[in-house]
């Protein structure tokens, strides 16, 4: 058995022995509600440990293997393993009074995701901000009235910025909405420090930039989301949808196919990764 190649991504690997496990079960004929009982519980609790959506114990996946008729020691050794390496705190976990239950999902993806593809309507997406435009979005515009949670929501965002700086960062490509070069967060120099970065950020290999022109915002998409494609066959794609209240995470077909036809659209009708330049340098003069 493989485990999934993504350093402090407990989320992934949930997924994907949730996955396994729900393989196997079928494999065995075995229903969900026979299952829960297995592990003195409930159907909706093997429904929800097959996604991923919650912890596991030893003790459980022991019982379902033997359920499931997995009694070779090396692949028992392996699965339970897993569950050990699932149960791991990510690196967010010291910001655990900062980071909301749902968002701490999606670090997990976005650790483990070998393609980042993500379309922004309002911010500079968090994975290219400078320091001060993270701090200044924080301290609600006002960059000199930092506090002490303002300077911890600018580790979390720095801390996940590694991921493009690593040995072996995924492929990001964003696409953002011409508005977002104009929006004053924290003041002219806070905005040229961040389209200077956007300038050199970029000339990394593995990092595109798309500005979608005002004369076609809003057609393709009415709001920004985030999806997350993963080198491991058995981690389904991700899309994700932040709201005021909480996140949308979906991995239906039917949905992953939607946004990737709307992303799609959005990087035929943007700025080329080559005009952008362009156009930040433009802006840059101009501000």
């Amino acid at each position: 058995m493989a485990t999934v190649d993504a350093p402090g991504s407990p989320t992934a690997r949930r997924i994907l022995l949730g996955t396994r496990l729900r393989r196997l079960r079928e494999a065995a004929e075995i229903s969900r509600g026979e299952a829960g009982f297995a592990i003195r519980s409930s159907e909706s609790k093997i429904s929800r440990l097959e996604l991923g959506r919650v912890g596991f114990k030893e003790r459980d996946v022991a019982d379902l293997l033997t359920m499931y008729g997995v009694t070779d020691p090396g692949r028992r050794e392996a699965f339970l393993g897993m569950v050990a390496r699932s149960n791991e705190p990510g690196w967010w976990h010291r910001y655990n009074d900062l980071v909301d239950d749902w968002f701490e999902d999606y670090l997990g993806l976005e650790e483990a995701a070998s393609r980042i593809q993500e379309w922004e309507t309002q911010f500079v997406p968090g994975l290219l901000q400078t320091e001060d435009y993270t701090r200044a979005i924080a301290s609600r515009g006002w960059s000199s009235m930092t506090n002490e949670n303002a300077q911890r929501q600018v580790a979390v965002r720095t801390r996940r910025q590694q991921l493009i700086t690593r040995s072996k960062p995924p492929k990001l490509w964003v696409v953002m909405d011409e508005s977002v070069l104009h929006r004053p967060i924290g003041g002219r120099r806070v905005l040229l420090e961040q389209i200077e970065y956007l300038l050199d950020v970029t000339k990394r290999s593995h990092v595109s930039l798309q500005i979608l022109p005002y004369r076609f915002s809003g057609y393709a998409a009415e709001g920004s989301f985030v999806t997350l494609r993963f080198a491991e066959p058995e981690l389904p794609d991700v899309v994700y949808i932040e709201h005021l209240s909480g996140a949308l995470y979906l991995d239906k077909r039917a949905d992953i196919e939607l946004y990737g036809r709307v992303f799609d659209r959005l990087t035929v009708d943007a700025h080329t990764p080559d005009d952008t330049r362009q156009l930040l340098m433009k802006t840059r003069a101009e501000i």
